[in-house]
């Protein structure tokens, strides 16, 4: 029976800048719920490895240094599995322990990628991501929430992003909004109005 059954996959998503080396959006995930037997304040596998902006910022330049002149899309980096994809002027980074599944993890940063192409249109660069930063965070919530993945279809992510719920919306296609149509909605209201008055009496 294996002992470390978690939905928990993801340390962080990253997206860099490849020109000055800036962090343009990060998130790090911990593990909702630390295992039983850990004692508060240990490592443990799913607690976040990089607690302060300091460590993450230390991580994130080792990471573009190691991934620079990289050819694959997968390595193995401070003892995390990270599979990366470049996107114009932006690197895209997934973030997993050294005993996830690559294949995964990779599937996520396609969808991230593939996401974004489709909800920035023009390109992902850092200038449309900065511009459209709202939709690119959102994306990345559909994609993985607390570590955990939740999709990774890039049109289902992308139109959960951009448009409202179909339940919120009210249905424009039968509303007749001619003359006659307002006629008949103000014929309506006072049929109805009326047998509510003479119900109250």
């Amino acid at each position: 029976m294996p002992t470390n059954m978690t939905l928990f996959s993801i340390n962080a998503i990253l997206i860099l800048s490849t020109d000055d080396r800036t962090r343009i959006l990060t998130k790090y995930y911990s593990a909702p719920h630390a295992p039983l037997h850990a004692p508060p304040g240990s490592s443990y596998p799913g607690a976040n490895p990089y607690p302060t902006v300091k460590d993450q910022k230390a991580f994130e330049k080792g990471l573009m240094d190691k991934t620079n002149k990289q050819t694959s899309d997968v390595i193995l980096y401070d003892n995390r599995v990270v599979v990366f994809k470049m996107e114009g002027d932006v690197m895209l980074y997934v973030v997993g322990g050294a005993d996830e599944n690559e294949v995964l993890l990779f599937s996520v940063v396609l969808a991230l990628r593939d996401s974004l192409n489709i909800l920035l249109k023009t390109s992902t660069d850092k200038r449309t991501i900065i511009e459209n930063y709202d939709l690119v965070a959102l994306a990345i919530d559909e994609i993985v929430d607390d570590g955990i993945i939740l999709e990774t279809d890039p049109v289902i992510i992308a139109s959960r992003v951009s448009k409202p719920p179909a339940q919120d919306m009210v249905n424009m296609k039968n509303i007749d909004l001619s003359e006659q149509g307002l006629l008949n909605v103000w014929e309506f209201g006072k049929q109805k109005l009326a047998e509510r008055m003479r119900q109250g009496l």
